[in-house]
């Protein structure tokens, strides 16, 4: 997959969503880690798995490559211990949310996500969106009164999805946190976005959170299920696809419960399981396409598509 470009307008985006307030606050695209106080690190959260679709553990630094255009770079910084994780999770409460299946799936796999965080250390926040994001409660542990605020949930309004998904990766970089995500549960339709899927997709890949997308569907919409009408869920899956595995997250279309069990384990899996690696930036400025990979080519990573960087001097 090629990106359109995203030079200009999502450098300025990436830099806004890094500072989680407004532009200035942090160079475009360039992590706020430091690596021996003198260089800035490109941070990327990698996913692992072998040709049966299984995830792969207990791998090192010498197993990856990292290429920044095509370039080696060297890892500076490898980490696969587990740590704790940090969701945003994005509610669609948009009109079109409003069916006798959309919602109450959507709610299950938010219950789900509840119940497979570790109260003592993992953290979520709970966010909505029609045409604007509300945070309907700040990062903390998953509890009762959360599932209540979910149950309470009632669609209205028109659907800007992929401004609020924008808007949500900007509010979980500035956790701080190394395993972090933007969990959306939608029925992936979008009526009032300004930006596109690739803007969105550029912006959250240059500052590191992967977004992975529950698309609840009906099962005539389910592209590829048994009852499915051919073409109709096509736009849905396409788009959104897309802008989940540009960041190094996800796409799930979900139909029946089954389907919400298992993309909801398969999202905890993959963040406890990431490995987290840290490389210098380029010096040129702009837009940095990164492949991550490993030396045992039978193996898949799933990573971010690229960074930005600000093109600085650096200290040798």
């Amino acid at each position: 997959m090629t990106l359109p470009p995203r030079i200009g307008f999502l450098a300025l985006l990436a830099g806004q969503l890094a500072s989680g307030t407004t532009l200035g606050a942090q160079e475009p695209g360039r992590s706020s880690t430091t690596f021996k106080s003198t260089v800035e690190v490109v941070t990327v959260s990698a996913v692992v798995r072998d040709r049966d679709g299984r995830l792969v553990p207990h791998l090192t630094a010498n197993d990856f490559e990292v290429l920044d255009g095509g370039l080696p770079r060297k890892i500076i910084s490898f980490r696969s211990t587990p740590e704790p994780i940090s969701i945003a999770l994005l509610f669609d409460i948009s009109g079109s949310m409003e069916s006798s299946i959309k919602l109450p799936r959507a709610r299950e796999a938010a219950h789900q996500m509840l119940s497979w965080l570790d109260a003592s250390i993992d953290e979520v926040a709970l966010f909505t969106f029609d045409t604007a994001l509300e945070q309907l409660r700040g990062f903390g542990k998953p509890s009762p009164e959360l599932t209540t605020m979910i149950a309470m949930l009632r669609p209205f309004g028109a659907t800007s999805l992929r401004d609020a998904i924008a808007a949500a990766a900007g509010r979980v970089i500035a956790r701080g946190r190394a395993r972090r995500a933007v969990v959306v549960l939608t029925d992936g339709v979008d009526t009032a976005s300004r930006m596109t899927a690739a803007q969105v997709s550029g912006a959250a890949s240059a500052i590191d959170v992967p977004v992975y997308i529950l698309a609840t569907v009906s099962p005539v919409d389910h592209a590829g299920e048994k009852f499915a009408v051919d073409g109709v869920g096509d736009a849905i899956r396409g788009e959104l696809s897309d802008l989940a595995h540009w960041t190094g997250g996800e796409f799930f279309m979900t139909s029946v419960p089954a389907h919400v069990s298992l993309a909801v384990r398969q999202i905890v899996d993959e963040l406890r399981q990431q490995y987290l690696i840290a490389v210098e930036p380029g010096e040129a400025p702009g837009w940095h396409a990164l492949e991550v990979r490993t030396r045992d080519k039978r193996l898949t990573v799933r990573a971010r598509s690229g960074y930005f960087a600000a093109g600085v001097e650096r200290v040798r």
